[in-house]
């Protein structure tokens, strides 16, 4: 007997595509209501499906296709988003690989007929025995945004008390909500933007429903407030009832071990990997979620570890030939979710497993009856190596001894018309059976043609969005080139100008720099400023105003200079040096050893103009004549030094000598 509960408490709706299109104008839906004992019918549009469903709150609405509904995922999306909170849309005929509602109809016992109000009716009565998957594009987290709800406007003489007014309530509002959610002890976060006064807007993420947060959307003077699920990647199925039914299980071994779970119809019902639990923890795992029938491996010969898991269910186990390359897992698991390679690896080895033995299950299939469970009837089958017949046998308990008994007594031979009538039914139930395999393949392949529909047209839309900013992209990236050859020549022009400048600044300092216009009384001498005594700094002031021999420098900054520096001042010859602050002893000796005059500024008149100076005449000789007779001295001082030393050295040859 098929073991999901029949117990009805609330309203399922089952639909089906009556007339039209959902990606035409006007498609209408047979409407069954069912609440486990009455049974409503009508016929209704798309837009009074809505309103019929928003009013009356379902606990489910039943389709055996979610695309009868809408015509793409971003309408889906929005359909699913329109519902009512407590109400679910269930597909009964599977998850991403649906199969035929009368396969699934006759499997669990359900009425079926091709009309689309027996079609809905099947559908509502599978969906209130917990047949199908729940189709879901929402996480169960919600985005609560609370922001401005009045433009703070181009200005105006109480522009920032109007603003600051508006970004204080927001601040208010946010603040009464964060309240109303601890209080129902919601879990969030929350992000806020601080502006002039308060807040532009705060966004809290909720870890919850619409339905258990106690704030409304809407606006409220200058305050506005947006509620919001959170989407998923994509679109999800979840399974209405978790049983423990007769399963395929994948292994992948190793450091990390993981195990796939997919059911009788090849849908991926679980997924699990671990490095840390041991085989116990993962055996209990896979029996929290059905009973194993296979247990595959995605190499050969299968593992040891993998061979434990069989044992440990006494299930037949399933191996490739040879090893399962990657791109065909790949290929294989497109379809399907998983976190890392070691899933991939074990959702692989199921559904290859599936693809096995999914001729088998449905010859099977075809065999039990309605009121049977066929996982049973399968797994004795495929992992007990028992024919069909036997396993029914034994399931109905009926008694081979009436056989038995009846095959003592003599069969009456029939005739000719008989044998002939009993070969024809025998060939019509083969018929019928291959039509009805026929009739399902058409059907799938029925599916499989709207969905390239449906993605060719979402290929030939994205075709045309691309296009459009192809478009857009090429007319920028003209306007692009355009102001980029415009700058180009503003720089050019600016260069030229820059180059005249320069020009015109070195033709006016050739022009000055004897400063005739300035020696007017002949009693004033040019000076020419190095910012420091770097060789640096005097290449750069050689280049702007050269240095010649005979010219007075005026180093702004004489320490630090070592012998280098000193020997390149040297070389140009100048009439003398006028300092601020002290000389390095190495750069004092060369001055002097080229007797250049050297004295400090302080003794010296100068008024600088750009970065020439001029001094007096009078200042300058000074100096020369101070530098002059501290040179003499020096000199002297120097012979004087020389002589001591030769007598010294004169005296110590002399007592050597006498030794």
């Amino acid at each position: 007997m098929n073991d999901r509960t029949s117990a009805l408490d609330s309203l399922v709706f089952g639909v089906d595509i009556q007339s039209g299109d959902v990606r035409g104008d006007a498609p209408s839906y047979a409407v069954v209501a069912f609440d486990g004992e009455n049974i409503d019918r009508d016929v209704v549009s798309h837009r009074k499906l809505r309103r019929l469903v928003e009013r009356e709150e379902p606990a489910i609405l039943a389709t055996d296709n979610m695309y009868e509904l809408a015509a793409d995922k971003d309408e889906l999306v929005h359909f699913l988003r329109s519902l009512p909170t407590e109400t679910k849309l269930v597909q009964v005929t599977g998850a991403e690989r649906p199969e035929p509602l009368s396969r699934v109809a006759s499997r669990h016992g359900v009425p079926y007929g091709k009309k689309p109000m027996k079609e809905a009716e099947a559908a509502a009565r599978l969906a209130a025995v917990n047949v199908g998957y729940e189709v879901s594009a929402f996480t169960n987290t919600t985005t609560v945004k609370v922001s401005r709800g009045r433009s703070t406007g181009k200005g105006g003489w109480s522009q920032d008390r109007y603003t600051r007014r508006i970004h204080g309530s927001v601040k208010r509002r946010s603040r009464e909500i964060a309240d109303r959610l601890k209080q129902a002890g919601l879990e969030y976060d929350v992000d806020a933007t601080e502006k002039y006064g308060g807040y532009s807007n705060a966004i809290f993420t909720v870890e919850g429903r619409p339905d258990d947060i106690p704030v409304s959307s809407g606006r409220s003077g200058d305050t506005r407030v947006e509620i919001e699920r959170e989407r998923r990647d994509g679109i999800e199925f979840e399974p209405l009832v978790k049983r423990r039914d007769h399963v395929i299980v994948g292994i992948d071994p190793g450091t990390t071990t993981a195990a796939a779970v997919v059911d009788l119809d090849g849908n991926k019902l679980d997924v699990h990997s671990t490095r840390t639990a041991d085989t116990a923890d993962v055996i209990e795992w896979l029996i929290e979620r059905g009973r194993p029938v296979i247990v595959a491996a995605d190499v050969e010969p299968m593992p040891e570890t993998v061979e434990k898991f069989r044992r440990s269910f006494d299930a037949a186990g399933w191996i490739p030939e040879t090893d399962l390359p990657v791109d065909e897992k790949l290929h294989r698991t497109r379809d399907v979710g998983y976190e890392n390679d070691h899933e991939r690896d074990a959702l692989a080895a199921a559904l290859f497993a599936f693809d096995a033995h999914e001729d088998q299950f449905q010859r099977i299939s075809r065999k039990v009856p309605p009121n049977i469970e066929r996982g049973e009837v399968i797994a004795r089958v495929v992992a007990g190596e028992e024919s069909v017949e036997a396993v029914l046998r034994e399931i109905t308990g009926d008694d081979e001894s009436d056989e038995d008994d009846e095959s003592t007594h003599e069969e009456r031979e029939l005739t000719d018309e008989e044998k002939k009538i009993r070969r024809l039914e025998r060939r019509v139930e083969r018929l019928e059976s291959h039509t009805e395999s026929l009739e399902a393949t058409i059907a799938e392949k029925d599916e499989t043609i709207e969905e390239y529909k449906t993605e060719l047209s979402e290929a030939k839309r994205e075709e045309r969005r691309e296009a459009r900013e192809r478009r857009e992209v090429q007319r920028l990236e003209r306007d692009n080139n355009r102001l980029e050859r415009k700058l180009e020549s503003l720089r050019e022009e600016n260069e030229e100008l820059t180059g005249k400048i320069e020009r015109l600044k070195r033709l006016w300092k050739l022009d000055h720099s004897n400063f005739a216009d300035v020696n007017t009384n002949k009693n004033l001498v040019p000076v020419k400023v190095v910012e420091q005594f770097t060789k640096d700094a005097i290449e750069r002031a050689d280049e702007e105003y050269g240095l010649a021999s005979g010219d007075v420098v005026y180093l702004r900054d004489a320490s630090g200079a070592g012998h280098s520096t000193a020997e390149r001042l040297a070389e140009t010859n100048p009439r003398a040096v006028i300092r601020t602050g002290g000389l390095s002893d190495a750069a004092d000796e060369i001055l002097f050893e080229h007797e250049i005059p050297v004295g400090p500024a302080e003794n010296v008149t100068m008024q600088e103009i750009d970065e020439l100076a001029v001094a007096r005449e009078s200042d300058v000789s000074a100096l020369i004549e101070d530098w002059e007779r501290r040179a003499e001295e020096r000199r002297k001082e120097q012979q004087s030094q020389m002589v001591d030393r030769i007598i010294s050295e004169h005296r110590a040859e002399t007592r050597s000598e006498s030794r």
